[in-house]
């Protein structure tokens, strides 16, 4: 039987029995973020360092090695940045570290630069993105944290929502679920110039486009029994992109989950998105109800 779900604005709040608080107004990076653990990896795919800061729940040591330590099987979100953000874009807006400790996920935000796009530049003497994701970033979170494929997420805004759902597609086998916040999922929809720069040309960037790899993708997430999340503000400029990702997920029989709501693309509706995500992959991790798992 396929698993395919879309909830209705009225239908999510019971999602909200893990709940937390974020704030914008008090958020700046600032000392009070001491506990938040950096990480920075120099790499050749780069050509320059990526920063990483690492959220550990009840963490109150600076050190990424006494980190290491703490929970060998915690869960983890990797959470991405959108376009013209940073490293510290999310920590920056909310308390990543008070919905650490509520949450009792892990969460780990690298930087995906200005407009990486988390591809691979056309040009290999730029950025190379998805190499150094796939091959540096992860294995050495993977090494660090003891990841493994049942406690491992990955969620992002905007660009970010492009980046999780295009890297999770890439190797699903090392995520429990993915999800998209305001995604760019189908990379048409957005006038940024900077994007076909990186494509490098219009073919590439139709492959590019985390709704046209659901074709060859769709034997793999039904084997895996994996689960997308996919949630957009329907006053958002971008709605269009979730909408048919999640058209294109129910034609082809993909299990996957999407939110839509009131919302824009703002600061506002993300932080809100987050605690939706991280909710439902809680569930996910517990096994929990979710209206199709079958007791």
């Amino acid at each position: 039987m396929k698993r395919v779900h879309c909830f209705s604005f009225a239908a999510i709040i019971a999602l909200f029995c893990l709940s937390f608080t974020v704030s914008a107004a008090d958020s700046a990076y600032t000392a009070r973020d001491a506990g938040a653990g950096m990480i920075v990896i120099n790499s050749e795919n780069l050509h320059t360092a990526d920063t990483i800061l690492v959220f550990t729940p009840g963490n109150n040591s600076s050190t990424a090695e006494e980190m290491r330590v703490k929970g060998p099987n915690m869960p983890t979100v990797i959470l991405l940045h959108g376009w013209s953000g940073c490293w510290k874009n999310w920590s920056d807006k909310y308390d990543i570290q008070r919905i650490a400790d509520s949450t009792g996920f892990r969460i780990i935000c690298p930087d995906g630069f200005y407009a990486s796009w988390y591809v691979n530049h056309a040009d290999p003497q730029k950025m190379q993105y998805r190499t150094f994701f796939d091959e540096e970033f992860f294995p050495q979170m993977k090494e660090r944290f003891n990841l493994t494929e049942e406690n491992t997420f990955i969620t992002g805004l905007s660009m970010g929502g492009h980046g999780a759902i295009s890297l999770f597609l890439n190797h699903p086998e090392r995520y429990r679920a993915a999800g998209s916040m305001s995604g760019v999922l189908d990379l048409r929809d957005t006038k940024i110039k900077d994007l076909m720069t990186t494509c490098g040309d219009s073919t590439r960037l139709v492959k590019e486009c985390c709704v046209e790899r659901l074709e060859s993708m769709k034997d793999t997430l039904k084997a895996l029994n994996r689960t997308m999340i996919v949630s957009c503000g329907y006053s958002d400029g971008l709605f269009c992109s979730t909408e048919k990702f999640s058209a294109k997920c129910r034609q082809l029989g993909i299990n996957h989950i999407a939110i839509f709501s009131p919302g824009v693309h703002s600061w506002a509706y993300w932080g809100y998105a987050l605690q939706l995500h991280l909710t439902a992959f809680r569930r996910i991790l517990n096994k929990e109800n979710q209206g199709y798992y079958e007791k």
